[in-house]
């Protein structure tokens, strides 16, 4: 068994550093292996995004970030949640921000289709998975798409 501070590399893995730019018996003599002429032989190549003149694509790309005009942010409320709010109301925007299921009044409301509907529910959104839409009709409610 060996322990760490005994540890010493193979005497055959140890080789002396490379020499280049000694004369032509060295095989690595002038040049220093480097060719003639070129970036590479005058410096450790281009610099990290150069593409050979052309305009870089770090330059032609918008710097202060992208956003779609038309991407709609929903709130996302489930429909497992609506279990918890009382029957025969209809459910909009207010009843959802009285109960807490949304916390902010201008952003449109999505209902998706995670969880079981135990009761008929009137909704009023502003959209709904097709899901969603299935789980509200098989238990007898219905769902009103507002603008």
């Amino acid at each position: 068994m060996s322990y760490l501070h005994e540890l010493k590399p193979h005497p055959k893995s140890i080789h002396s550093i490379k020499r280049v730019g000694r004369g032509p018996g060295s095989n690595d003599g002038k040049t220093s292996g480097r060719g003639h002429k070129g970036s590479h032989q005058r410096g450790p190549g281009p610099r990290t995004g150069f593409e050979g003149g052309q305009m870089p694509i770090i330059r032609t790309l918008p710097k202060r970030g992208f956003s779609a005009r038309a991407l709609v942010h929903y709130q996302v409320v489930n429909v497992g949640e609506l279990n918890a709010l009382p029957k025969g109301v209809l459910i909009d925007k207010a009843v959802l921000l009285n109960s807490k299921l949304i916390r902010f009044d201008r952003i449109p409301i999505k209902i998706l289709g995670l969880g079981d509907l135990k009761s008929a529910v009137k909704l009023r959104v502003q959209a709904a998975s097709k899901s969603a839409l299935e789980k509200i009709k098989s238990a007898g409610g219905t769902c009103e798409i507002a603008e």
